[in-house]
């Protein structure tokens, strides 16, 4: 894909807090995509939809870094 078409793609991640008090830490987890249309309007895809209604739900731009270190990074056994 190219470069010029991923300007027009964002990656739609869920945000959401686990924990208690101060001990709260909050989980990003991507969750889809989203692709821009002529008009400016977006057609988004999602892989799942979070049902609680705590869940914060944003669209980001594909930082294609990260993409990579987390594709690389080995996953724990």
């Amino acid at each position: 894909m190219s470069s010029s078409t991923r300007t027009n793609m964002k990656q739609i991640v869920a945000v959401v807090e686990r924990g208690e008090g101060t001990d709260t830490k909050k989980f990003w987890t991507r969750i889809g995509v989203a692709f821009e249309n002529r008009d400016g309007s977006w057609n988004l895809r999602f892989d799942y939809f979070p049902t609680n209604p705590a869940t914060t739900v944003q669209l980001r731009n594909i930082d294609e870094r990260v993409d990579a270190e987390r594709r690389d990074r080995p996953r724990a056994e």
